[in-house]
């Protein structure tokens, strides 16, 4: 991988951002929030995967029905406002709550109603050119996810296991009849996705002028009740009538006394193999036109997989199986020289995943949050102990905010385990402070902090709890907060620890 440069970074999802229509989008708070990052020096913004998400799996961002297309509740009105697809009056948002937490259902019936009336207007005149490029560029996964989207509409949101088996199975006169008799809201779909796409490029050059570099998400697996899923079925661990013989999740540990069952279908890799990782390098080559950096989570299931039988009630049963890592490297490495990688090695990570990490040059994680948990004066992720090839973190997505920590999960113990590191003086009212002047100081590459703990906030702002199903993926920035964020302080901070370029 190309070398990092010593610098920070701020994590925020884009559903994050203030805005009126309920939820963040791509319109002028996420152009403003860059120009604030750039003006204080910030290099790097990592939001969360944006794909399309679902109610039934609370929203979550790792749970898709594609792995390529984006999430139509991110389009701006705004922005359909200035390219003409929308009048002002038909923007307008009415029962949305504006600020504090999304609510998807309200986000939905408005912006699916909004987003209708710009694909009308879109239909009756001519078809732009660019809209043609477009989708001839991403046909690869577009038709796919367009067919998908109508068969799950017209089957009441059925997984695809179940369809008619002309239509399970891919029968080309069967999705042929399907294009014919659906051609309006297969078009609609595809309006969509290039909205989407040319919203985001729109941003990325924003953001390429300000010089504020962008980071990616890339879950490892994908959903099974997904497009890629369906469209590619011989490259996932299936049965003959394509239900999953095995699973995705991770062993017992100190954490989980019975693991953690993802529930996603494992590739089969040795398919993937067999076709010079086709499939992954067109997943990637998209994803690596949108951002600078992509972080590939659970990075260890690369090299080493746990393998859980389907319909197993906890992740106990299942056995660690072996990944090509070096092959799919080395083919990825042929597509993308640099290797613009970040590696989430958190959780069991065994030695050949570090040799793996290391042979390829790809920096790693360290969690701040993650130091303290036991008495080891040399813990990996105390800042001390960082080298520099590294990516430091107060905390991720999964972890409360760093005042939440603090104050409510851990013990008396702990806490001043926290304190004593920190030095004589250390106080626990400004613990978030000083964490996070610990944080930049350390020799990391790359210190990257969620919003929340540059806000100095406490749990009531978590984006999300592993293991709970309710509630997660809603926090979102008031107006007065985003312009906080990049305070005198924190911008000093990054200045005196030589990260602000």
């Amino acid at each position: 991988m190309s070398e990092l440069e010593r610098s920070a970074g701020v994590l925020l999802p884009l559903i994050s951002l203030p805005g009126e229509g309920g939820i963040g989008d791509l319109g002028p708070q996420a152009f403003r929030w860059i120009d604030l990052m750039s003006a204080a020096g910030w290099v790097y913004w990592q939001v969360l995967p944006f794909h399309p998400t679902e109610p039934r799996f609370d929203n979550s961002p790792y749970h898709s029905t594609s792995a390529f297309a984006g999430n139509p509740l991110l389009i701006s009105p705004q922005q359909l406002m200035q390219e003409g697809w929308l009048k002002p009056e038909e923007a307008e948002v009415s029962h949305v709550p504006p600020v504090g937490r999304v609510d998807y259902a309200a986000v939905r019936r408005h912006k699916q109603r909004m987003l209708r009336t710009a694909f009308h207007r879109f239909s009756r005149e001519r078809v732009p050119l660019d809209f043609e490029r477009f989708r001839e560029h991403n046909a690869g996964w577009l038709e796919d996810f367009a067919l998908f989207s109508v068969l799950r509409r017209r089957f009441r949101g059925q997984p695809w296991h179940s369809w008619p088996a002309p239509l399970r199975d891919r029968d080309p006169q069967a999705l042929a009849r399907v294009e014919v008799e659906h051609q309006h809201a297969l078009q609609e779909i595809r309006f969509l996705q290039y909205v989407f796409a040319c919203q985001w490029r729109d941003l990325r050059e924003h953001a390429r002028i300000g010089g504020v570099r962008l980071i990616g998400d890339l879950p490892i697996y994908v959903t099974y009740d997904s497009t890629d899923v369906w469209a590619a079925p011989s490259y996932f661990q299936l049965d003959a009538n394509k239900k999953p013989t095995h699973v995705a999740g991770v062993p017992p540990d100190y954490f989980s006394r019975t693991g953690q069952l993802w529930g996603n279908p494992l590739y089969r890799w040795s398919e993937l193999k067999r076709r010079k990782f086709s499939w992954w390098i067109e997943r990637l080559r998209p994803a690596l036109d949108r951002f600078d950096l992509l972080r590939i989570d659970h990075f260890r299931g690369l090299v080493g997989y746990w393998q859980v039988p389907a319909g197993a009630r906890t992740a106990r049963r299942g056995r660690w199986r072996k990944a090509p890592a070096a092959a799919f490297l080395d083919r990825v490495r042929q597509e993308f020289p640099d290797l613009p990688f970040i590696a989430e090695d958190l959780g069991t990570i065994t030695p050949d995943v570090i040799e793996i990490r290391e042979r390829y040059g790809l920096p790693g994680m360290k969690v701040l949050q993650f130091a303290f948990g036991e008495e080891d004066p040399d813990h990996p992720f105390l800042p001390h102990t960082y080298e520099g090839r590294c990516v430091a973190y107060t905390g991720t997505h999964d972890n409360n905010t760093l005042r939440g920590w603090f104050e409510n999960e851990i013990d008396s113990t702990t806490r001043k385990r926290v304190l004593t590191y920190l030095g004589p003086g250390a106080e626990s009212s400004d613990v978030v402070t000083q964490l996070i002047r610990l944080l930049l100081d350390s020799p990391a590459d790359l210190a990257v902090l969620p919003a929340q703990d540059l806000l100095g906030l406490g749990s009531e702002a978590r984006m999300n709890l592993p293991g709970s199903r309710r509630g997660n993926w809603r926090w979102r920035l008031t107006t007065e907060q985003m312009e906080q964020v990049f305070s005198a302080e924190t911008t000093r901070l990054l200045a005196e620890s030589g990260r602000r370029p």
